[in-house]
């Protein structure tokens, strides 16, 4: 499966910071064990388990039966990206707080990601092909519309099996109306 769409019950068993986050490693990383996810994030293998059967319970994760045995078991992503779509929670009031929490979560998932570049020591190359830029500019939902449409066709035409010499790259599009004071 390539994507999942969230709906109101998909939202609410993903919308947990530690099971974002677990989500989040084995889509970037690939498979893990729950010990091994557990170090990473700081948690008891016995919390991310559970928090793993929640998630492959909704679809999110299943196991591996490539790697493991009766002891270890592994778990990989079954889908490469998410798709949210806001206007599906218009009027959902059951669901805002779940949307409220996977939202801030995805941010500061984006934060953390972009900070640990920040302070790795990248080579000259890299470092001399990093951005981080921000415009205001004054659009339309329309043209807000067009140009997320046209920068996500920008990313697709870059996507590509890995090669030698790769890097993974973290490409952040984000673009919303801002109230100036």
């Amino acid at each position: 499966m390539d994507e999942i769409r969230l709906d109101a019950r998909t939202l609410r068993a993903l919308a947990h910071p530690l099971r974002i986050r677990l989500l989040g490693l084995l889509r970037g990383e690939g498979p893990a064990t729950a010990t091994g996810l557990a170090q990473r994030v700081g948690e008891t293998s016995g919390t991310t388990s559970w928090h793993l059967r929640q998630l492959a319970e909704h679809g999110f994760i299943e196991e591996d039966a490539e790697r493991g045995n009766k002891r270890e078991r592994w778990w990989k992503a079954s889908y490469e990206s998410t798709e949210l779509r806001m206007e599906d929670f218009r009027g959902d009031t059951e669901s805002a707080g779940a949307l409220a929490a996977y939202l801030y979560e995805i941010a500061s998932g984006a934060y953390r990601r972009m900070t640990t570049f920040l302070a790795d020591d990248w080579s000259d190359a890299w470092r001399e092909s990093f951005v981080m830029s921000d415009q205001d500019l004054p659009l339309t939902p329309a043209e807000l519309k067009a140009m997320r449409t046209e920068l996500h066709d920008v990313v697709n035409k870059y996507r590509r099996a890995e090669r030698t010499g790769d890097e993974t790259v973290i490409v952040q599009i984000q673009g919303f109306p801002w109230k100036r004071p």
